[in-house]
């Protein structure tokens, strides 16, 4: 009879073991966490907060609604269904209330920008940037370096790049007329405002005007980076693993904002190069009388101080004047304009009123500068009116709790909560606004303000189109100029008809609410 002798091996029992003790342990570590989550959600002070089901129990409820591209409508319908409080997430609230103005977006909040923002940038922290920048002094320090760009005493002096743009789109629009066609005009206004930005940033328009294409696949890298921040932002801890992925398999986000950042370090090299040569980029493009353009500022001031205005805040600020300065711009003008459209009696008041200045001698033509846009009360009231009935951004402006917690409507939350408060909400927040805040009605602002007293004040508190507080977007007198100098042209100039005047447009919402089928013919004005 013959043994088989078997060997024993320590190392192979040893990990058999471990498998199965990691076996047994799967299940005991969810139940555990399961139980803790039950646990916080029976005892949270937040407990009674009412909104969607799942959004109790995880952030993929919000997640997928913010992937239909629709989420300004979900969050308007949650609050008509659950009052000003809503939960988004286990850990996000929408609130539709004035006291959360004050309490959490004032100048001096406390309340830093929540993780959700940390996807708007590249994961390597010494790449930030000024809009998703979630520290707090360095943001307030940066901000303030720079603003006096930003003014509009200052950004009055590129007038003259505004008028010259706006002059190409009217030729554009001339042809289209002539041809007869049907055109996208949401596409059109960012054509626009992206010309107007390269203009004011780098003395030279991008040449989105001259046929409508996609110059350098700009437009397409800026929607990867607007939709991959929008998403990705739920769940920001997987930014890392996803830009990378993105960026080596060049899709989405992580692919858009790489081209971004390289275009714009090709311009500042470009303008180094011709300083070296000896070329005055100004003075053989431009007027020599024309203002410095943004990266000329940046640069001078990089030189003057260095420690102050570094290599990479010139290229911070270039990025950001690209990604922020055609979108909001162009979304602003597509609302003033659908909005006349789809309320005759509004353009005719308005096209009276121009040319009643223009009788009076009170405006130019065909231009009509911004400071007399400014005197044109009606006017205001419009772009005022389409800037609350279609805010540019459509998401709640997510911010953190800070030490000590607060109180919001009756109810406290505690540190570390996540708060946010949607533009579009606010905008049509029916106590503030009246019962026909729907209804897009310019004189609203000009009532409110012959009477004067708490209801402006309650109205101009609850009205953020480009933000609030200390975190407003810098950029937003550029989209005011542009706005006070194109629409007085286009109304007094052209006729425009719907493609589908019965019924309402589509938009996609990715942080921002940009229509997809502004779609319409042009003519020109048999007066003009």
């Amino acid at each position: 009879m013959k043994l088989e002798v078997v060997e024993h091996n320590p190392s192979t029992s040893s990990t058999s073991i471990l498998l199965r003790y990691l076996i047994l342990a799967i299940p005991v570590l969810i139940t555990t966490r399961l139980l803790i989550f039950l646990y916080r959600s029976l005892t949270s002070s937040l407990r009674s907060v009412p909104g969607p089901f799942l959004a109790r129990f995880t952030r993929w409820w919000y997640f997928y609604r913010l992937s239909l591209g629709r989420f300004e409508h979900d969050d308007i319908a949650l609050h008509k269904k659950h009052g000003p409080v809503v939960r988004i997430a286990p850990d996000m609230y929408s609130i539709n209330h004035p006291e959360v103005v004050k309490k959490v977006y004032g100048i001096n909040s406390k309340f830093p920008k929540s993780d959700w923002y940390y996807a708007w940038q590249h994961p390597d922290p010494n790449r930030w940037t000024l809009f998703p920048d979630r520290d707090m002094k360095r943001h307030a320090e940066t901000r303030k370096r720079f603003q006096n760009m930003y003014s509009m005493s200052s950004l009055v002096n590129y007038e003259g790049y505004v008028e010259s743009c706006a002059e190409i789109f009217g030729q554009r629009l001339s042809e289209f007329a002539a041809g007869g066609q049907t055109i996208d005009m949401g596409h059109w206004f960012q054509c626009y405002a992206f010309d107007v930005i390269g203009d004011i940033t780098y003395s030279r328009r991008f040449g989105f005007l001259d046929k409508g294409e996609d110059v350098s696949g700009l437009l397409k890298a800026l929607h990867s980076v607007l939709k991959y921040g929008t998403l990705v932002g739920v769940f920001a801890t997987w930014h890392p693993l996803l830009f990378d992925i993105s960026s080596r398999l060049g899709l989405g986000g992580g692919e858009g904002r790489l081209f971004l950042m390289k275009y714009v370090n090709e311009r500042i090299k470009q303008r180094e190069a011709e300083k070296k040569s000896g070329v005055d980029v100004e003075k053989t493009e431009r007027d020599e009388n024309a203002p410095m353009d943004f990266l000329e500022k940046l640069m001078i001031a990089n030189q003057h101080d260095p420690q102050k205005v570094t290599p990479y805040h010139v290229f911070m600020m270039g990025l950001s004047n690209i990604i922020a300065g055609s979108d909001t711009t162009a979304v602003s003008l597509s609302s003033i304009l659908y909005n006349l459209l789809k309320y005759p009696d509004t353009m005719r008041k308005l096209r009276q009123e121009i040319q009643q200045f223009e009788d009076e001698g009170r405006c130019g033509n065909p231009a009509v500068s911004f400071k007399e846009s400014q005197e044109m009360p009606y006017l205001q009231a419009v772009m005022k009116e389409a800037l609350r009935m279609h805010a540019a951004t459509g998401l709640p402006l997510w911010r953190v709790v800070p030490e000590g917690g607060v109180e919001i409507c009756d109810r406290f939350f505690p540190e570390g909560t996540i708060l946010g408060l949607n533009s579009w909400c606010a905008h049509y927040n029916e106590d503030v606004f009246r019962p026909d805040a729907k209804v897009f009605r310019p004189e609203r602002w000009i009532e409110a303000e012959r009477e004067g007293g708490e209801r402006l004040k309650e109205m101009e508190n609850f009205y953020l189109p480009f933000g609030l507080g200390s975190r407003t977007c810098i950029g937003r007198h550029i989209s005011f100029l542009e706005m006070s100098k194109l629409i007085p042209q286009l109304v007094r100039k052209f006729d425009f008809e719907l493609e589908h005047p019965d019924r309402e447009w589509s938009t996609v919402n990715y942080w921002f609410v940009k229509p997809t089928d502004f779609r319409l013919k042009v003519r020109v004005r048999k007066d003009q």
